[in-house]
């Protein structure tokens, strides 16, 4: 069977793994793991194997700058000190960490010599980044709040460059072409730097050339250029391909879509292309990732890859909690029941995988380190993956009202139509449409309206606990309106500045202690 007609039938699977896990509310990506695994066992389909060439040309760029796009910048600024905390230094403290807890572990497991400590930093590196796929489709359908939403998908998409960084560093040290830790260091700010100079250069051309044209075919297609130029242009110069994607990704987002730069028709077509294909190189990872793993060698190494799934673990949540005690603090702090969910959260995936699978042959351990590799990421998909909404709801993170986002979806439909009627009455009262036209519009509007209501009145809820939401949501949304006015009358000259930094800092205090008393 042609590779064509394989990868056609991975297609027809993940519509149907789509289908059943809407169905039963499974994690979709958990579910495609597990049916590519289930395929791989039987050997029910030979598909092209998951190789850094494969990764790094088809699928990263994709899946980094659609993640980029809908981060807005702003947001991410709130957050950069603990993002970056968590995604540079983490990465690095976390590979070293797993280091400490697999090398003395490994005396006791391989026969001939254990594992030295460069061989396992390069395993902590290969495991030291965080695949949120799985768990921000949780979020979103859990209704998670939208700043733990930020932090984990920021988080993602920065600590992939450092790992992958990382990695390459230690390779470089054990095959002997690194000097000093003094280079190393120096080799990283370059390779990081370098990589987000090229992809800010590659995002303001594209947002530059975007502007000016009134064309949904002609903007995707120069989107797909900037998330694939830009990664190829900079892992081409021997910088970090995924810093680029990242850096050009955001400056797309936030100066082409949330600016508002251009027309609303063009920007609803990009991002549902961009979804697509975000959907499509997510089914096809997760399928190759379930088909790549070796069940047989799984299972005679499976003691160890307990330990090192611990060690890498243990080394999260280390990594979080200091951050989490580092930023208490400040005005980026966050909830204690956050960071728990951001360290059950971290996810392993396909870039470990990819890591692992791209040590040169030369390397003493590579099989087992590649099997270790593959291990911890199958425990850290299906144990952490499959408890994530229980932990969450436990936490208090999430509502525990199951009728909410129908209700939420009915009072949404029950504002638009009202406003519907709103804007006929001012249409008519300017003349703008006939009387008759008019009692048509509004007759129609307001048999939909009755109906909307009637279904929020039959919806079943909670109402001390729809209540609670009801109160922080519109707290939220008065804080944030009160600080828009405040902003306005600083840049009217209403207000002085030390007034306005103050009041500022007062309402973003007050914004946090309404997000955590929510979380």
């Amino acid at each position: 069977m042609t590779y064509e007609s394989v990868i056609l039938i991975l297609f027809v699977i993940a519509s149907a793994v789509s289908v059943v896990a809407r169905r039963f509310n499974l994690p979709y990506t958990i579910v495609l793991m597990a049916v590519g695994l289930l395929l791989g066992s039987f050997h029910l389909l030979n598909p092209p194997h998951l190789t850094q060439e494969l990764l790094y040309s088809i699928f990263l760029p994709p899946l980094i700058f659609e993640a980029a796009i809908h981060l807005q910048a702003s947001e991410l600024y709130k957050n950069i000190g603990l993002v970056v905390a968590l995604a540079v230094p983490g990465v690095i403290v976390a590979a070293l960490v797993t280091a400490v807890v697999m090398v003395p572990v490994s005396i006791h497991f391989v026969q001939i010599q254990p594992i030295s400590w460069p061989l396992g930093i390069l395993f902590g590196a290969a495991v030291a980044a965080t695949d949120p796929v799985a768990v921000g489709a949780i979020f979103k359908r859990l209704g998670a709040p939208r700043r733990l939403r930020i932090i984990t998908e920021s988080e993602s998409l920065l600590n992939d460059g450092t790992s992958i960084v990382v990695f390459i560093l230690v390779v470089s040290f054990i095959q002997g072409r690194l000097g000093s830790s003094q280079d190393a260091v120096m080799v990283f700010f370059r390779v990081v730097g370098l990589g987000i100079l090229i992809g800010s250069v590659v995002g303001l051309v594209s947002d530059a050339v975007m502007r000016r044209i009134d064309d949904a075919m002609v903007v995707i297609t120069i989107t797909t250029v900037a998330a694939y130029g830009s990664f190829l242009m900079a892992e081409h110069l021997g910088v970090s391909g995924v810093m680029s994607c990242v850096a050009a990704g955001l400056i797309c987002g936030e100066k082409s879509f949330f600016s508002g730069a251009i027309f609303p028709s063009i920007r609803i077509s990009t991002e549902t292309f961009w979804e697509y294909v975000a959907f499509a190189m997510n089914s096809l990872i997760f399928l190759l990732m379930g088909f790549a793993i070796d069940i047989g060698m799984l299972w005679r190494l499976w003691p160890l890859i307990l330990i090192a799934y611990a060690g890498v673990l243990a080394a999260r949540f280390l990594v979080v909690l200091v951050t989490w005690a580092v930023f208490s603090p400040t005005r980026q702090r966050i909830p204690f029941r956050w960071s728990i969910v951001l360290g059950w959260g971290g996810l392993r995936g396909a870039l470990s995988m990819v890591l692992a699978l791209s040590i040169p042959d030369s390397l003493p351990f590579k099989e087992m380190i590649v099997t270790l590799v593959f291990g911890v990421v199958l425990f850290s998909i299906f144990l952490q993956g499959l408890t994530m909404t229980g932990i969450m709801r436990l936490l208090g993170i999430v509502s525990h009202l199951p009728g909410l986002k129908h209700y939420e979806m009915l009072k949404t439909q029950l504002i638009l139509l009202q406003e519907t009627l709103d804007e006929i009455e001012r249409l008519f009262a300017r003349r703008l449409i006939t009387p008759k036209s008019a009692r048509a519009l509004k007759e129609e509007f307001r048999s939909q309206l009755q109906a909307v209501t009637q279904k929020m009145e039959e919806v079943q809820l909670d109402r001390e606990a729809l209540i609670h939401e009801e109160i922080l949501r519109t707290k939220r949304r008065i804080l944030l309106e009160q600080k828009a006015r405040l902003v306005e009358m600083f840049q009217t000259g209403s207000i002085g500045l030390e007034a306005y930094e103050t009041l500022k800092n007062e309402l973003d205090a007050r914004l946090l202690d309404v997000e955590s008393s929510g979380a």
